[in-house]
């Protein structure tokens, strides 16, 4: 699969919180976990689990930065 996205980082997932109808999935990408939010039906379609490999794909427009 090719993806027009730019920021990926294939790491690991560390953690698989599954909700009611929502699912979050932290990956570790070298000392800080990123944490994404997708639907319980993703997480068993893609069969993610701890210790699988997964790219996390940060999309860059929604990303905000801000100082004092």
């Amino acid at each position: 699969m090719k993806i027009s996205a730019r920021n990926q980082i294939k790491r690991k997932i560390v953690e698989v919180i599954k909700g009611t109808t929502t699912s979050h999935v932290r990956i570790d990408i070298g000392g800080a976990v990123v944490t994404a939010s997708i639907t319980n039906e993703v997480v068993d379609d893609l069969k993610l689990a701890v210790g699988k490999d997964a790219n996390a794909v940060i999309k860059a427009s929604d990303v905000m930065v801000a100082v004092d």
